[in-house]
């Protein structure tokens, strides 16, 4: 009987035991939908036409949940990644060591305000995921000004938002935001920036259990 009990305890663990990945990538997410929340990241940006080429700004880009096969197509150099929390970035640099890509110098910056960010580069495509939905309102006005003095000029910034009106919650640290798409129009418009809604992501090819996410809209912005 001892021995059925510790292989069902021992299966039991096993079963609930994250992987190195899922280690990895629960400071940014769910530790189980890594895999599909990258797949969909490059499917996503590949069927909107990103190129080898491109110049690519990964605002947000964490642990390179969704970077690491963005870095892999693009030509080397042309990846920048930017975060806010040193530590997941770091986890990010053992991510791409370990998938060994670090010959394609992707560039991996840390900081702490975009009002105070330069990278003396502007960039054909800027893309963040699931990272508008925790900015503060300030930091989101701050953060598309940033965008466009980094975007060029035929290049487009996109994002997923929650829209609607609802109580703010949290994720971590940081909030989670609902807002009126007029709410994006009103800051775009600001920053010198128009913005249109591309449909939610789900319609846009992410399938997930969780329906609030697969509700999410994604915006694109260009410059005006």
């Amino acid at each position: 009987m001892k021995t059925i009990l510790k292989r069902i305890k021992n299966k039991l663990f096993k079963k609930n035991k994250l992987t190195k990945k899922e280690q990895r990538h629960k400071l940014v997410g769910s530790a189980k939908s890594w895999k599909l929340k990258q797949d969909f990241q490059i499917a996503f940006l590949l069927n909107q036409g990103l190129k080898v080429d491109d110049k690519f700004l990964d605002l947000g880009c964490g642990t390179l949940r969704g970077g690491i096969p963005i870095i892999n197509y693009l030509n080397e150099g042309h990846y920048y990644g930017i975060d806010v929390r040193k530590d997941v970035l770091v986890e990010g640099k053992k991510e791409l060591k370990q998938e060994g890509l670090a010959h394609k110098n992707p560039k991996l910056i840390s900081f702490d305000n975009f009002s105070e960010l330069e990278l003396n580069e502007t960039f054909d495509v800027i893309f963040a995921f699931s990272v508008l939905i925790h900015l503060e309102d300030s930091i989101l006005e701050n953060c598309l000004h940033f965008v466009s003095r980094h975007l060029n000029s035929s290049g487009k910034f996109m994002a997923n938002v929650n829209i609607g009106e609802r109580p703010k919650g949290s994720w971590l640290e940081f909030p989670v935001m609902f807002k009126p798409i007029e709410f994006y129009e009103e800051l775009a418009q600001k920053a010198g920036l128009s913005v249109t809604q591309m449909g939610t992501i789900k319609s846009l090819g992410h399938h997930s259990n969780d329906e609030l996410s697969n509700n999410q809209i994604m915006l694109q912005f260009r410059k005006l």
